[in-house]
């Protein structure tokens, strides 16, 4: 964080000017009354100031506290317990969650108001000139440093946002992690029935089934390479990789073909067979254009 010394010469704002504005303090006194009720004459016009202003004794408490600030423009004192001062001001009006537009419009109506004091009481432009120039630096720093608190307040609700974000984007990402887990464990699981199944398939062929039992057979072949392919695609996923879309495709045409040998098997109509036939078919066409375009995407 910056010191009340890094802001004031940031702002080019001198020991002279800390002097002019000193100068300025018995004319600064004089006026503040008329400035707190031009102030306040302003805020109460607005429906949104309007409505902190409600109650009579708070709204006295506040023009004192004005009047203060205000006269500490010209204080001639401007060190970090000043600084402090101006955070704790601009934190008052964030917790009450007044909109910092509101801060800049009214802290323009001090601007205006010293500017026309100034014209009214210095004549002679160069004299003018330089108290307006001490004028116009201590309102933008005191501008600064309320903002300041602004965004201090934004910075600590995005902080917040990301991390409740990043907490549950975590979750999600662990949870996610561990259904594929369960995925791959259940596969495990079914390509064990598989080979059991494959194992019984051969008992039919050694009974003398030989044709049921070689077409059964291939098709639970065939389903254990798509139980093969499923879990060596999901531990790649584990491991960070992407799913293929073509092993999924790829799987479909695999359970397509064993229905066609089952089909074949239970002797099935034509009107059956050439259906699945055709299926078949637009499958292959679609697992060909998808490599096709992955291809050319990795070319690119």
């Amino acid at each position: 964080m910056l010191t009340m010394q890094e802001i004031k010469n940031h702002y080019y704002f001198t020991d002279t000017d800390a002097e002019l504005l000193k100068e300025l303090f018995p004319l600064a006194q004089s006026k503040s009354e008329a400035m707190v009720e031009e102030f306040y004459t302003y805020l109460l016009k607005i429906p949104e100031t309007a409505a902190f202003l409600r109650e009579p004794k708070e709204l006295a408490r506040l023009k004192k506290t004005h009047a203060e600030w205000f006269l500490s423009l010209f204080g001639g004192r401007y060190d970090n317990e000043y600084m402090l001062t101006l955070q704790s001001i601009g934190q008052a009006h964030v917790r009450i969650k007044v909109s910092a537009h509101y801060v800049n419009a009214a802290m323009n109506v001090v601007r205006r108001f010293l500017i026309e004091m100034l014209q009214a009481n210095f004549p002679e432009i160069s004299v003018r000139r330089k108290y307006r120039i001490a004028v116009e630096k201590i309102l933008d720093i005191n501008l600064d440093i309320m903002s300041t608190s602004y965004q201090e307040e934004e910075l600590r609700r995005v902080f917040v946002s990301h991390r409740l974000e990043s907490q549950l984007i975590h979750a999600a990402e662990r949870f996610t992690y561990g259904l594929n887990l369960v995925l791959v464990v259940a596969l495990a699981g079914v390509s064990l029935s598989v080979v059991s199944l494959f194992f019984w398939d051969l008992v039919h062929i050694f009974r003398g089934d030989f044709e049921k039992g070689i077409l059964s057979a291939l098709g639970s072949l065939l389903i254990l390479w798509m139980m093969i392919e499923l879990m060596d695609n999901e531990i790649k996923t584990l491991k960070g990789g992407k799913f293929n879309i073509l092993i999924f495709i790829g799987v479909i045409i695999v359970a397509l073909i064993r229905e066609i040998l089952i089909s074949t098997l239970r002797h099935d109509a034509l009107e059956t067979q050439a259906f699945l036939a055709g299926t078949l078919l637009i499958l292959g066409i679609v697992y060909y254009l998808v490599a096709k375009s992955q291809t050319n995407g990795a070319h690119s």
